[in-house]
């Protein structure tokens, strides 16, 4: 989708990179293309390409011409072929790309919430600070369930809200509470997901625990959530942790609310006595 990204989210790695450059849409077909040919020469059962989802360094919307082309190739039976409700955009929130997007792709679209306070949400995601919480649910409720062209029907029924937990920031009990406030009249799914730490962040995951109890608050509420697992944190190459910032000087940090200090500051400092520790 892009080179990095300009978003400077607190918690993702690629963040720390900035905007390099938009990918073109052939750019971004090419990278399909690619596994599913590996895919397709590896020969083993079940090893066939069945779900693409447009995230990982840098926000999708941002680049939003080239993903669109590349997204409605995807799903273009003259072209790839594959399902529209295979095919995933994943957005931090861009209000005036989403309502354009629900008219221009039948491609579903996914949302990371990460924060139920503006707050909180000003903090780890610098985007609220153009398009807040309200601005972002209203929009949603606005276009959800979108209907299709001509007699298609309705196509996506149910946002897909993404969530990555940070320990003492924004996993309690009151921001499962919030997080059903906010969605409320918008048809959804709450995937909460595993944080992916890297050098010099100041997060830490929640616990398995924690995160188990959201769910299962929402869950008895009514709401479907489910928990996505790490997988590629071992090597860097887990969501969140994508990239090289090489020499060129990153965004800028943004201030802690007051707050959250104490404990981002517990975090930093234990982080190089836990690697002392572990040598």
């Amino acid at each position: 989708r892009r080179d990095h990204c300009a978003l400077n989210c607190q918690f993702c790695f690629t963040a720390k990179m900035g905007l390099r450059r938009h990918l073109h849409a052939a750019e971004i077909l090419d990278q399909v293309v690619f596994v599913q040919r590996m895919l397709d020469e590896a020969e083993s059962e079940g090893s066939r390409l069945s779900n693409i989802v447009f995230m990982g360094m840098g926000e999708p919307l941002h680049n939003y011409d080239n993903v669109i082309r590349a997204v409605n190739v995807c799903i273009d039976d003259r072209a790839l072929g594959f399902s529209h409700n295979k095919v995933t955009v994943s957005t931090s929130g861009l209000v005036p790309e989403i309502r354009r997007f629900v008219s221009d792709t039948k491609a579903n679209i996914a949302v990371s919430l990460n924060a139920t306070t503006d707050e909180v949400r000003d903090w780890i995601m610098p985007i609220n600070r153009k398009y807040d919480l309200e601005a972002l649910m209203s929009v949603l409720r606005e276009v959800f369930p979108k209907k299709g062209r001509g007699d298609n029907g309705s196509i996506q029924k149910k946002v897909f809200f993404e969530y990555v937990c940070l320990k003492g920031v924004n996993d309690t009990i009151d921001d499962a509470k919030r997080i059903l406030r906010l969605t409320a009249h918008i048809p959804c799914k709450i995937n909460l997901i595993h944080f992916n730490q890297h050098d010099g962040s100041e997060f830490e995951p929640s616990s398995r625990e924690t995160m188990l109890a959201m769910q299962d608050y929402m869950v008895r509420k009514g709401m479907t959530v489910t928990i996505r697992h790490s997988k590629g944190d071992d090597a860097m190459a887990a969501c969140g942790q994508l990239g090289k910032p090489g020499d060129r000087p990153g965004p800028p940090r943004m201030r802690v609310p007051q707050k959250f200090e104490a404990s981002v500051k517990n975090t930093v400092e234990r982080k190089p006595r836990l690697a002392r520790e572990a040598k």
